[in-house]
């Protein structure tokens, strides 16, 4: 999202990141990264949970709560215009600009 944060904002587009993770490491991690885009902090994962996106993950073999990663294309209204659930880091721009470009 980072490096195609000026695309998206010519196209209208905000960008917002969310994760349970406190506000300090979400600070440490842009600062790391250079995001540019805010990132919201959802400790209690009640909004990963609203959006679906809380569940269980297996790691090596174990099995943790956690954060499906997932991307939403929200538009003006406030309305979820397109849902990517489990979506790769590099398929997340190219399918939200095919959804731009199909006008969702």
């Amino acid at each position: 999202m980072r490096d195609a944060l000026s695309d998206l904002e010519n196209r209208g587009v905000a960008v917002v990141g969310i994760s349970p993770d406190p506000p300090d490491a979400q600070r440490a991690f842009d600062e790391k990264l250079g995001l540019g885009y805010p990132l919201l902090s959802d400790t209690d994962h009640r909004i990963a949970e609203d959006y679906g996106v809380w569940g269980k993950l297996e790691f090596d073999g174990k099995s943790a709560p956690g954060i499906v990663r997932s991307a939403f294309l929200i538009d003006e209204n406030g309305a979820v215009a397109a849902v990517w659930y489990g979506i790769t880091p590099q398929d997340t721009v190219p399918e939200l600009m095919k959804a731009l470009e199909e006008g969702r």
